[in-house]
């Protein structure tokens, strides 16, 4: 065994470890013990095995199965099973119920897919990257969000009733998103994250969306903003943090509009 004549030279012993070394170690785990065979192992016993040594050895079960696996698959291989057949796989595998099918031999059917949902039909037919109002898009329910929108229309020129960008894939049944806020002749979509009142908005799988609602977006040619406060990190490279509505607020946002499509267009809507 390459194993044991590693040992003999690492530690310069004609026989690395003696019989009994791990014998403690191994007691917990008297199925293995009878799966155990030194004659299967070139003589070795198992308690001169290292719990967590990094060599296949030679198994039989009660059955008569031999199989190879290292010591720390066989200890880890039961899980939350502890019937005498988890400790072999050639057992285990038999003991899992099969599908029985009466008659002749054929093939079991598949599980028919379920039908994808149907795409929403008010969305107009525009061009990719095309902003328009929605009948759709929801009614902004924060305060804060309506806020910051007045005081950025107090600054730039945009039309606050833009709501909806189209975009080429489908995003929740529908082929548009809704930002929070859309600038239509900059092509940038602003939005405003918070971890809401219960801490569950914008984290996890509602993150994931948010995500893909981004590349929605950046597909049509367009950029995002995020405003994320509180603890939520960044998610994309213009995104900023900001604990408040503030004019040191509005400056930033305006300065992050100008790195995205250049001062000279930007300032061209200020007020």
């Amino acid at each position: 065994m390459q194993w044991w004549a590693r040992r003999q030279f690492s530690r310069g012993r004609a026989v690395p470890y003696e019989v009994g070394t791990y014998r403690a170690g191994w007691a917990a785990y008297p199925e293995l013990i009878r799966q155990y065979h030194p004659e299967l192992n070139h003589g070795i016993a198992l308690s001169q095995v290292p719990l967590a040594a990094d060599v296949l050895l030679c198994w039989e079960c009660p059955v008569g199965h031999r199989f190879a696996a290292t010591p720390t698959e066989q200890r880890e291989r039961p899980g939350q099973v502890r019937r005498r057949s988890a400790w072999c796989p050639e057992c285990s595998a038999l003991a899992r119920p099969q599908p029985v099918v009466l008659g002749e031999a054929r093939a079991l059917p598949r599980k028919p897919r379920r039908p994808a949902p149907a795409l929403c039909t008010k969305t107009p037919d525009l061009p990719a990257g095309t902003a328009f109002v929605s009948a759709c898009a929801p009614r902004p329910a924060s305060a804060v969000e309506g806020r910051l929108r007045a005081e950025l229309g107090a600054r730039i020129e945009f039309d606050a009733a833009v709501n909806a960008v189209k975009v080429s894939r489908p995003f929740f049944r529908h082929t548009e998103v809704w930002p929070d806020i859309v600038f239509p002749e900059l092509r940038v979509a602003l939005e405003y994250d918070t971890v809401g009142r219960h801490g569950l908005e914008h984290v996890g799988k509602r993150q994931d969306a948010d995500l893909r609602k981004d590349r929605a977006l950046r597909a049509a040619g367009w950029e995002v903003i995020r405003i994320r406060t509180g603890k939520l990190e960044p998610l994309g490279p213009h995104d900023l943090a900001l604990s408040s509505v503030s004019a040191k607020s509005i400056a930033r946002i305006l300065d992050e509009l100008r790195a995205i499509r250049g001062a000279l267009l930007v300032d061209a809507y200020l007020r």
